[in-house]
């Protein structure tokens, strides 16, 4: 079976799953397996694919169509242009989530100073950390996560893009990992993107999310705003005043959360829905008085 013939095959079984991507995640899961890019997979339409490699690749696809995410499967995902190494134990960088980072850097191309601090709370695969930091110079990040295997992760993905020395990684619960560093109203910019796919919501998600990404990655409770609901008093004490708090939620989540930030006695001289390229809610910004 040469290449061309694999491909078509496997797009047929991912196409009869249901799966949406079915050519590009042929094409991915192959280029992974023959360690090539696009272009010279192309080329290569008529290698033939030795026994051990057709093995694999059949593994590689069977593993997809009972909804493994191809991130998984390959343990790369690309965000903000760049390659990071995704496991399990944090969830997969979503293009989504590259609004808040480009909102966060135009907002702090405009602070003067040397060096500016960034709270990454919810850091995960370190995504939102590491961009902002090979993008911006400037910044210091202290980046919090209550998962030690995705802090281990995170830290390699800092270190692969040479950013490890100006990230700072903590762990545990939200804020409470910095409490001792004495920073109230010193950060720059708080940026959080925490579970907040409300409980009821998860047995309706797709596959490849409900039943492989990490559950505590993803339960924001009731309605989805319990954990941010604990965060919000702290990061308002930590923020310097015109500093910036940057919130990933969900569709509908937007108005409540601003309410229950208002509502918290917390001052803020502004405040900002931003919608995804989908139309949809995606990130709350609200900057301190």
């Amino acid at each position: 079976m040469n290449v061309r013939e694999a491909l078509v095959k496997a797009r047929v079984f991912f196409a009869d799953a249901g799966l949406e991507n079915a050519s590009l995640d042929a094409e991915v899961l192959l280029m992974h397996l023959l360690g090539i890019e696009r272009a010279g997979l192309y080329m290569r339409f008529d290698y033939v694919l030795t026994l051990e490699e057709a093995k694999a690749y059949r593994c590689l696809i069977e593993r997809r169509v009972k909804g493994e995410p191809v991130a998984y499967l390959t343990g790369h995902k690309e965000f903000m242009g760049m390659d990071f190494i995704v496991n399990p134990a944090v969830l997969v960088p979503r293009p989504e989530t590259e609004i808040l980072v480009e909102r966060a850097l135009k907002f702090l191309e405009g602070k003067p100073g040397e060096e500016l601090l960034v709270l990454d709370i919810g850091t995960g695969s370190g995504a939102i950390a590491v961009s902002m930091a090979r993008m911006n110079s400037r910044l210091r990040v202290y980046a919090v996560d209550c998962s030690r295997d995705a802090l281990v992760l995170a830290q390699h993905n800092a270190a692969i893009h040479g950013v490890a020395g100006r990230i700072h990684f903590f762990h545990g619960d939200l804020l409470y990992p910095l409490s001792n560093l004495a920073l109230e109203g010193k950060a720059d910019l708080i940026a959080a993107n925490l579970p907040y796919v409300p409980s009821g919501d998860i047995s309706g998600l797709p596959v490849d999310v409900r039943s492989y990404e990490p559950q505590i990655a993803l339960n924001g409770g009731l309605d989805g705003l319990d954990i941010y609901r604990r965060l919000l008093p702290g990061a308002g004490d930590l923020l310097k005043s015109g500093g910036l708090l940057m919130l990933e939620i969900g569709p509908g989540q937007a108005d409540v959360l601003v309410q229950e930030m208002t509502g918290m006695g917390m001052v803020w001289c502004c405040s900002e829905i931003v919608f995804d390229y989908a139309g949809r809610e995606r990130v709350v910004l609200a900057e301190k008085e």
